[in-house]
């Protein structure tokens, strides 16, 4: 079944051989050049639409393994065919009205009451088909569509011309049949120059006048943007194919550089429903960059795991102290090799007069297989953080206590309520107090996580 694209070029199919073969008949019944040269028009208008249902049928074919971005350009190409075949007619109309003027061919022309009428019922049908067409090009974006509209809209005046120059024949004035001639062929060039502009802008990618500004102007409102840098924009059928190159906090994690360009593409989507993106996010040092980020983004650019990142000025210089974990089974020299490679970097970043100390811990295990100790051990671990909790005078309800089994030692979790108002780095000390105390006394503990609830 034909979609409504195709439903309207199809109506214009049978609209162009209508007036095409009416034409025809009154222009050899009249001689009248004028409305031959309509009939022609006409009749490319015919072979126009016929290429315009055959595009727009392929351009609604999906992207392929051949054609990445669709088949939209089908539309383009039927465009510029029938703007070549204006020029063709534009060229025959004007040579034969030429020859008409100066007196090399003296043909009669009779104005009779068909061919008013058939040039009147070619305005109303021009009207009619233009408006349509016009209503289904901007719905659907298709820029066949468009161009036959166009032209068919520029048809209605060629066709006004033509009435002009019977009415001049009835006047008795010979020559108003090759004039008003030569003004269709004057209007059918300017038809043919405007849908030949606008095509070969399309098939040479030239940014739809406009677009990149906008683009821009919705992309910059998308909080986490810093600047926009590149944008690209070209036009292929209905679908505006975009290439956005942006800058970001090169501190931002990639799960979060990933959702900020889901937003621009929300956000594009709703401003500019034809666009499809493709984006590309840089990272950027911003000028408010904390010392704490470019410190952490040093390390995650190495894949490092750093904690406790303490920041000092001291006089006229910095001092960076840190926790650096690595992979406990290294040598000693394995692990100062990487600090002292992080060291270099921060340096480099932050100037080579800044003091960096790294404190080596083993990274903490990762994916050890245990099992959940016995009641009585769990109850007995209980005990002793509610009793170290308690001296503390500051954690309360010691609760889900959990002890597993490793082959690396006993691992603890435990959950405990604490005044909200506290703040968290005493809060984490207290913690650490009652982690500290457990391990003293069971030895045999290798980890001890606690978490603080506020109360």
């Amino acid at each position: 079944m034909p979609n409504a694209k195709q439903t309207v070029a199809l109506t214009s199919i049978a609209a162009s051989a209508g007036l095409t073969i009416a034409k025809a008949v009154v222009g050899f019944a009249t001689g009248s050049l004028a409305i031959l040269s309509e009939a022609a028009h006409s009749l490319i208008d015919l072979a126009a639409t016929v290429m315009t249902y055959f595009a727009v049928r392929i351009a609604d074919m999906p992207a392929d393994a051949e054609h990445h971005y669709g088949h939209g350009k089908v539309e383009s190409l039927s465009a510029l065919a029938e703007t070549a075949l204006l020029f063709v007619l534009s060229g025959v109309v004007i040579w034969e009205a030429g020859l008409r003027l100066v007196g090399v061919e003296n043909k009669p022309v009779e104005a009779t009451i068909a061919a008013f009428a058939v040039m009147v019922i070619s305005i109303v049908v021009d009207f009619g088909r233009s408006r349509a067409l016009y209503r289904a090009a901007a719905a659907h974006r298709s820029e066949a569509l468009e161009a036959d509209a166009l032209h068919f809209s520029s048809d209605m005046w060629s066709s006004a011309a033509v009435i002009l120059g019977l009415v001049g024949l009835r006047l008795g004035y010979a020559w108003a049949d090759s004039a008003a001639a030569l003004v269709v062929a004057l209007f059918v060039c300017l038809a043919g120059w405007r849908l030949g502009r606008r095509t070969i802008e399309t098939l040479t990618d030239t940014a739809p006048a406009g677009a990149v500004e906008r683009i821009s102007e919705v992309v910059r409102k998308v909080k986490g943007v810093v600047d926009v840098r590149r944008v690209r924009a070209r036009k292929v059928g209905p679908r505006l194919f975009v290439d956005l190159d942006i800058a970001a906090s090169r501190s931002l994690p990639l799960d979060r550089v990933m959702a900020l360009k889901q937003e621009i593409t929300n956000a594009l989507a709703r401003a500019m429903p034809e666009t499809e993106l493709n984006a590309v996010v840089s990272p950027r040092a911003l000028d408010d960059e904390t010392v704490l980020e470019r410190v952490m983004v040093i390390a995650r650019n190495r894949g490092l795991a750093v904690h406790h990142v303490t920041v000092h000025a001291i006089a006229e210089r910095l001092s960076v102290s840190l926790d650096l974990e690595v992979d406990g089974s290294l040598t000693l020299a394995q692990a100062h090799d990487i600090a002292s490679g992080l060291e270099a970097a921060v340096r480099d970043e932050l100037g080579p007069e800044v003091e960096v100390e790294s404190h080596i811990e083993p990274l903490q295990m990762d994916r050890l297989s245990g099992t959940d100790a016995a009641p009585t051990r769990v109850e007995a671990v209980r005990a002793a953080l509610a009793e170290l909790a308690a001296q503390g005078g500051v954690l309360r309800n010691v609760h889900e206590v959990r002890v597993r089994d490793t082959n690396e030692g006993e691992i603890v979790n435990f959950h405990c309520d604490v005044e909200p108002a506290m703040r968290v780095d005493a809060v984490h000390d207290k913690v650490d107090e009652v982690e500290r105390g457990l391990r003293r006394r069971f030895p045999e503990i290798k980890r001890v996580i606690g978490h603080a609830e506020p109360r």
